[in-house]
């Protein structure tokens, strides 16, 4: 079976992008009778018309959850639309200890056939080692976050979450979750790990992209940059308008990195 990070740095190779495309189908974009089969189909539209673009897709679990059972059963059948093509990483933020945590990852490496997901590593080396045994599954470790009061408490600590997951990556299944809305925090964490990166904030929420290729110029064979809004609720909501911005996003991300 393919490791987690051959597989992850296949599909930035063979696809010549770093795109990950984040679904988050959030209602409020929508009439306000929209129903759970109308967004679940405008998703597989997204899948559908940035396919041959994307290295991976980042399913948002809020957006699935707060519809109850159709919510994961759409989960379900969105993960089968996708494919095994693409890195998909489940944006769960779960972080647990022992057997929760070996539970959860049953879950989403298992039962929903998962790439990767994303973990808080608050509660330390216990929160994270269940999602790590597997060499064919990774984890994204929310490290320098790109929302505006991140640094309250992550200035504080990203130094010791970047220890612990480079300490525990024997299996090199270890990533980092690192914002693109402040270069001199990416800059920061670059300088002390080499791990894949998975960087939000380009975008809606204004990142330069830039500054972030250039902070990682040498670790782009491993890196994903997630464009969410910015791709999926682009201009007129269309299978032509999703697919320009994705296409604009990625020949961006080309060019600067030559």
């Amino acid at each position: 079976m393919i490791s987690f990070i051959d597989k992850l740095k296949t599909n930035i190779s063979e696809k010549n992008s770093n795109l990950c495309v984040g679904i988050d189908i959030d209602k409020k974009y929508f009439n306000k009778n929209v129903s759970i089969d109308e967004l679940m189909d405008y998703s597989y539209m997204v899948v559908d018309a940035t396919k041959d673009l994307a290295a991976a897709y980042k399913p948002n679990l809020a957006f699935f959850e707060e519809w109850g059972s159709k919510g994961f059963y759409w989960l379900e059948q969105l993960v089968k639309e996708i494919g095994n093509e693409h890195i998909i990483i489940a944006d769960a933020k779960r972080g647990d200890i022992g057997n929760t945590g070996l539970h959860y990852a049953n879950a989403f490496f298992n039962h929903l056939n998962c790439d990767a997901i994303t973990i808080s590593p608050y509660m330390g080396e216990e929160s994270i080692q269940p999602f790590i045994t597997d060499t064919s599954k990774g984890v994204y470790v929310l490290c320098r976050t790109s929302n505006k009061t991140s640094s309250y408490i992550q200035e504080e600590i990203y130094s010791k979450v970047i220890s612990l997951c480079n300490d525990l990556n024997s299996n090199k299944n270890i990533g980092l979750v690192v914002g693109a809305t402040s270069g001199q925090a990416l800059q920061a964490v670059r300088s002390k790990s080499d791990v894949p990166f998975l960087i939000p904030g380009i975008g809606a929420q204004g990142g330069d992209l830039k500054s972030v290729i250039k902070i990682n110029s040498n670790h782009m064979n491993s890196t994903l940059i997630n464009i969410s809004r910015g791709i999926i609720f682009a201009d007129s909501k269309d299978y032509s308008s999703v697919r320009a911005s994705a296409k604009n996003y990625l020949n961006q991300m080309r060019a600067i990195n030559g």
